[in-house]
C-alpha cells in the first residue's frame, strides 16, 4: 500500500535515473493538464507526503498520487515490463532508463509561476528528516474538531501528510492509544507524540520495502486481524473506522481509550 515511505522510496530512485536527463519520449495517455515536452530536460523528482513531483526545466511540473493503485517502475530501454502497457499513465524515456507509472488515479501538471499549486493544502511532510511537528500541532485546530477521532486526524494530509492506514494503525498501537478516541479527550503532549512517532516508522522505512515497526520485524497491528498482539497475545481487532469508513487494526487490551503514550 503506497504511503509516505513507499512515494519516498520510489522518487529517490526515479530521481537517480532521470535528473539531469533529457526527455527523448513521452506518453500520458490520460492527464489533467499541458502534457510534458519531448526535448526538456528533468530537473528534479521529489515526494511530498503521498504526491510525486517531477519537474522539468520548461517550468512543468509533473503529479502523480498513487491512490490504492498506483505505482512507478524503472525499466532499461526494451526490458520486458512487469505489468500490461494499458495500465501505464506515464510513461517517460530518456536515453538509458524508461519510467512507467503503472494505475495512478491521478495525474495532472501544472506550472509553480502560476501562483497555486495543487500540493499548496498539504501540511508538513512526516517522511522528511528535517519535519517540524510543532507546524502539524498548529493546524489541528485548523482543520479539525473536538468530534474527530484520532485515525482522522491522523489520516488528514492538510495537517501532517504521509500517514495512511499502516502507518495510521501502527502510530496509535505505538502509542496505545485507542483509534477511535476524540481528539477532546487528548492532550497535547499526547498529540505531539503521535506524530512525532509516526514521523519516526515512516522515516526508519524510506530505505526498505519490507516494512518494520516493532523490534521482531514486521508490524505490530496492521493486517493482523485475530492473530496475537506481539506485547500481551490478544487477538487483534480490525474495524472500518472514520468518515470516510478506513481500515484500521488495533490490540483492545493495548489501546484502551484511558491510555496515552
Amino acid at each position: 500500500m503506497p504511503e509516505g515511505d513507499t512515494i519516498h522510496r520510489s522518487a529517490a530512485r526515479l530521481r537517480a535515473a532521470l535528473v539531469g536527463k533529457t526527455v527523448r519520449d513521452v506518453t500520458v495517455p490520460r492527464i489533467e493538464g499541458e502534457r510534458p515536452h519531448v526535448g526538456t530536460s528533468i530537473e528534479a523528482v521529489e515526494a511530498v507526503g503521498k504526491h510525486l513531483l517531477i519537474h522539468f526545466a520548461d517550468g512543468l511540473t509533473l503529479q502523480t498520487h498513487m491512490m490504492m493503485s498506483g505505482s512507478w517502475h524503472l525499466y532499461r530501454p526494451g526490458e520486458r515490463w512487469q505489468r500490461p502497457k494499458y495500465a501505464a499513465r506515464v510513461v517517460i524515456e530518456v536515453d538509458d532508463w524508461v519510467a512507467v507509472c503503472f494505475l495512478a488515479p491521478v495525474v495532472r501538471s501544472y506550472r509553480a509561476a502560476s501562483g497555486h499549486t495543487p500540493i499548496d493544502h498539504l501540511g508538513v511532510d512526516l517522511s522528511r528528516g528535517d519535519v517540524d511537528v510543532d507546524i502539524a500541532m498548529a493546524r489541528v485546530a485548523r482543520f479539525s474538531s473536538a468530534d474527530s477521532t484520532i485515525a482522522d486526524l491522523l489520516l488528514d494530509q492538510r495537517i501532517a501528510c504521509g500517514v495512511g492506514n499502516v502507518y495510521k494503525s501502527e502510530t496509535l498501537f505505538a502509542c496505545r492509544v485507542n483509534p477511535s478516541t476524540p481528539l477532546r479527550d487528548l492532550d497535547a503532549t499526547t498529540m505531539r507524540s503521535l506524530f512525532a512517532t509516526a514521523a519516526r516508522l515512516l522515516q526508519a522505512n524510506l530505505r526498505s520495502a519490507a516494512r518494520t515497526t516493532v523490534a521482531t520485524g514486521g508490524l505490530a497491528v496492521y493486517g493482523r486481524f485475530r492473530r496475537p498482539c506481539v506485547l500481551c497475545g490478544t487477538p487483534i481487532e480490525r474495524g472500518a473506522l472514520g468518515r470516510p469508513k478506513r481500515v484500521t487494526y488495533w490490540c483492545p487490551r493495548c489501546q484502551p481509550q484511558t491510555v496515552r503514550c
